[in-house]
């Protein structure tokens, strides 16, 4: 299909990207990568009145440390988070997950924070940044402000940014030495997950189990008071509300969360 038509502006720094989202408000949408909003307007879900396309802004393309945190800007594409050495050292977690998503294409024109800000509790990402605590840090009118990741996905598809606000950074506490792992089940390899699980030290993520990512807290809390990863894992679906459709049941999808927890939980050397 054919999107509606709509206004286009293309930001050249933050502040103007800030700037045009303040005079246009609700009728703004910002272009990253385009993986997320262009489908949606193709399929009239989205219409916005004006397109802010922030996809030159090399301001928000970098990988760095600050101390103990490892810091993303939110532009960042797959390609180069697969890649980056930092990543590789402080955060392996993301840049493997990175490295999984779609096909090359896709990976390098997708950006980490249009994948965040979609909030789609299919996707990888957000699954990976909520185990492994991170925060989001957004910039406004009023200036920054930071959202733990745990407090990040309200809805499908929903988040707590306002209209005037952008997604900056990603901060992670650095992961250097922690076990991790990730597995996801998928009916094809460039498909979303039918079910996946994002594993940082003792922290559980889980895709496509509900309605937003989701935490494995039983799994956490079992772990947390003696439990093997084995025992651990079969408590994964524990809290849970995925989709029930027929190529995989919710009763399926309980099953492979299970079962995949317990492999990332190996995978992440945790017996």
């Amino acid at each position: 299909m054919i999107p509606a038509g709509f206004a286009y502006r293309r930001a050249s720094t933050v502040d103007e990207a800030l700037a045009l989202l303040a005079e246009h408000g609700e009728d703004a949408k910002l272009l990253a990568g385009g993986h997320s909003l262009l489908p949606l307007m193709k399929l009239r879900f989205a219409a916005p009145e004006v397109v802010v396309d922030i996809a030159p802004l090399r301001e928000l393309k970098f990988v760095r440390t600050e101390g103990d945190e490892v810091v993303i800007g939110a532009l960042s594409r797959y390609h180069d988070l697969q890649h980056d050495p930092v990543l590789a050292e402080h955060a392996p977690l993301i840049a493997h997950v990175a490295g999984s998503v779609g096909d090359p294409q896709v990976r390098h024109r997708g950006t980490i924070g249009g994948s965040l800000v979609h909030a789609d509790s299919a996707a990888d990402l957000p699954a990976a940044v909520l185990a492994a605590d991170g925060t989001l840090v957004a910039r406004g009118p009023s200036g920054e402000r930071r959202i733990p990741a745990a407090e990040f996905f309200l809805g499908p598809f929903t988040t707590p940014l306002e209209p005037d606000e952008l997604l900056t950074e990603i901060r992670l506490p650095s992961q250097a030495g922690l076990g991790w792992g990730f597995e996801k089940f998928t009916r094809r390899a460039i498909d979303w997950a039918i079910v996946g699980v994002a594993v940082a030290g003792r922290s559980v993520g889980l895709v496509n189990m509900g309605g937003t990512p989701l935490r494995a807290s039983a799994t956490e809390r079992a772990l947390a008071d003696g439990a093997t990863a084995a025992e651990a894992a079969k408590l994964a679906a524990e809290g849970t509300s995925p989709p029930d459709e027929p190529h995989a049941t919710a009763e399926y999808r309980q099953h492979l969360a299970r079962v995949l927890t317990g492999r990332a939980l190996a995978a992440a050397g945790i017996a």
